[in-house]
């Protein structure tokens, strides 16, 4: 991060300036993680033992069930893989965007962002989509989402060259990434991950850290700005708005 101050009405002095970050700890991102692999290894279990995927039968996202009332299948499909290479990808992604976003998020927040994200693109995948699925891109885009807002808001102190390089960074990969899921023979959610996109854009937006210096010259600190308030209309806008669309094909039977 770019440690010069922004351009105020008071000039700082011209001598190095130490910013104290965020020490959060990741915690929620490596008990999402932690989760994630205790219940791909029972997964994996069960199928050995049943010759079924049970864990998927009773908490994938399965159109018909979820019509039959069996509403928690917007949530659970976050905890479920369908290969090694599929968590390894996703925990790895979550590793590397969840350290970053949790250190400013604050850990409740970030989990609010997490499950958001993850509900809102099951939601899309249900209303759009009839085909199964399961896994935690859809929260995973959710956070890349955040990550582009996180930059963007706070553009005035990564400085414009950091910020433009980050963005096309970031685009570049949602390009890659939405691009092989509308390929020809993949059987990939690109409807999860656009509504995870979504809902974790907007949440972002709304209640992501707002952040700027405070203290004097040479020990600065970053607070964050964004009101209590925000963040909680954004959970109830985000909630609210992915439920009413989840009704859609309620309404078209």
């Amino acid at each position: 991060m770019n440690q010069s101050p922004p351009e105020t009405g008071n000039e700082y002095p011209q001598n190095p300036v130490h910013v104290q970050m965020p020490e959060r700890k990741p915690i929620i991102t490596m008990i999402l993680i932690g989760l994630s692999v205790i219940f791909f290894i029972l997964q994996n279990l069960v199928q050995l033992l049943t010759g079924a995927d049970l864990l998927f039968l009773f908490g994938g996202k399965i159109n018909e069930f979820i019509m039959a009332g069996q509403v928690w299948r917007l949530f659970t499909p976050v905890l479920l893989h369908g290969s090694i290479m599929h968590i390894a990808f996703n925990m790895y992604a979550l590793f590397i965007l969840g350290r970053r976003l949790e250190r400013f998020y604050g850990h409740g927040r970030f989990f609010l962002l997490y499950i958001l994200s993850a509900f809102a693109g099951n939601v899309l995948s249900f209303v759009l989509t009839p085909a199964p699925s399961l896994g935690a891109s859809t929260a995973i885009f959710g956070l890349l989402a955040a990550e582009g807002m996180f930059i963007f808001q706070n553009r005035t102190l990564f400085g414009p060259n950091q910020t433009r390089q980050a963005m096309l960074n970031l685009a570049i990969i949602l390009m890659i990434n939405l691009s092989l899921g509308f390929s020809p023979g993949t059987n990939i959610d690109n409807m999860g991950h656009i509504g995870g996109l979504i809902g974790g854009l907007f949440f972002a937006a709304k209640a992501g850290p707002l952040l700027q210096f405070t203290g004097q010259p040479p020990l600065l600190n970053l607070a964050d700005t964004r009101k209590q308030g925000d963040v909680t209309l954004a959970s109830v806008v985000v909630t609210i708005g992915f439920s009413v669309i989840a009704l859609i094909p309620y309404l078209t039977m």
